[in-house]
């Protein structure tokens, strides 16, 4: 496995060559959940053949000809693969791998040998300091108290300064007023707190959408008041735009991409039903090559996902600035909240 250094020294040499320095990996479709915002457990790609340990291993060193990568393992829900601490370590042989879940299947030894196998950083999905509320949108009994158990997994797990535990949130219509308490929340468990905006591109449905004025001034204020809040500056600063007028130049094809279950690779997760081709099929130039093809005739505006803004915030210069200390000085762990500031809500992790 190449070292810290190393992955980062060629990541650097990724995103200066222009290469996309992203990829949203989709292991399964598969999903525990029923969140009414998210339709992919409704979706037929549940029942795609999904790649095997072996493939994963061969498409990661595909993937290393470009560079080192920042890999998000997401779906679906990856843990509800027996073999996710293997398709782990096979990506963190040359790249850093990043997991989204839902918290529901993590227990401590799953925790820990994910660390052990290299992961990166694991971001737990969280949406609102509500218990009932939570379960209730995520449409599963405990899905918050299974969600701060997690939390907790992961962060008692570390074993490296780099490895990083994160609280992601999904803002939608009715929870901007509970980002504080789940900011605080995070930070009671040593975490990092993240936020990315419901898109309508996701359902095609506004029922989700916050309408609320001054969204993006609103989270900077709670960023500088809490040290664990991670999300971009630059990022968070558009959420206004994204949300009601959408933002053009989307990098989708040429920063970050997506690949499927199967293999095909798309300009993003949206687009996967417009493969450019297949990871084991054809050569890697070839597909990025096809990617930048794509991105060209991509004029989509719909989304602001973190997997678009925090990678394209990278792309400017007070972004790359405001990102280069956590990601350079191995700061897996969050500053402790300083004196002065709100202690964390007590009971919002009952």
């Amino acid at each position: 496995m190449l070292s810290s250094t190393q992955k980062k020294w060629r990541l650097f040499r990724t995103w200066s060559s222009r290469y996309p320095i992203w990829c949203a990996w989709q292991v399964t479709y598969r999903c525990n959940f029923r969140c009414g915002f998210c339709h992919y457990w409704k979706d037929p790609a549940g029942l795609l053949p999904e790649q095997t340990l072996e493939q994963v291993r061969i498409g990661s060193r595909k993937l290393a000809n470009m560079g080192t990568l920042m890999v998000s393992i997401a779906g679906g829900e990856p843990t509800l693969r027996p073999d996710l601490p293997e398709v782990v370590g096979a990506i963190a042989e040359y790249h850093f791998p990043f997991l989204t879940t839902n918290g529901y299947n993590v227990t401590p030894e799953l925790a820990h040998s994910l660390f052990d196998a290299g992961l990166w950083g694991a971001s737990i999905s969280l949406d609102h300091a509500e218990p009932a509320l939570h379960d209730m949108r995520r449409g599963t009994k405990e899905a918050f108290a299974r969600a701060v158990n997690a939390l907790d997994c992961f962060a008692k797990a570390r074993r490296y300064d780099w490895q990083r535990v994160n609280l992601m949130c999904v803002l939608m219509h009715d929870n901007l007023d509970e980002i504080e308490r789940l900011i605080q929340l995070a930070a009671a468990h040593d975490a990092y707190f993240m936020v990315q905006p419901y898109c309508t591109r996701k359902t095609g449905s506004e029922q989700f959408v916050c309408q609320e004025p001054q969204i993006g001034q609103r989270l900077m204020a709670l960023r500088e008041k809490y040290p664990n809040f991670l999300s971009n500056p630059v990022f968070l600063g558009r959420f206004d735009e994204a949300i009601h007028k959408g933002i053009p130049g989307c990098k989708a094809g040429l920063a970050f991409f997506n690949i499927d279950s199967t293999g095909d690779v798309a300009i993003c997760v949206e687009q996967r039903s417009t493969p450019v081709g297949n990871l084991y099929k054809l050569p890697i130039q070839t597909i990025v090559q096809r990617l930048h093809e794509g991105s060209r005739q991509n004029k989509c505006t719909d989304c602001w996902y973190n997997c678009r803004g925090e990678v394209e915030a990278l792309y400017h210069p007070v972004g790359v600035l405001r990102s280069l200390p956590t990601f350079l000085f191995d700061r897996g762990r969050p500053p402790k909240m300083m004196q002065g500031q709100p202690e964390p809500v007590a009971d919002a992790a009952e």
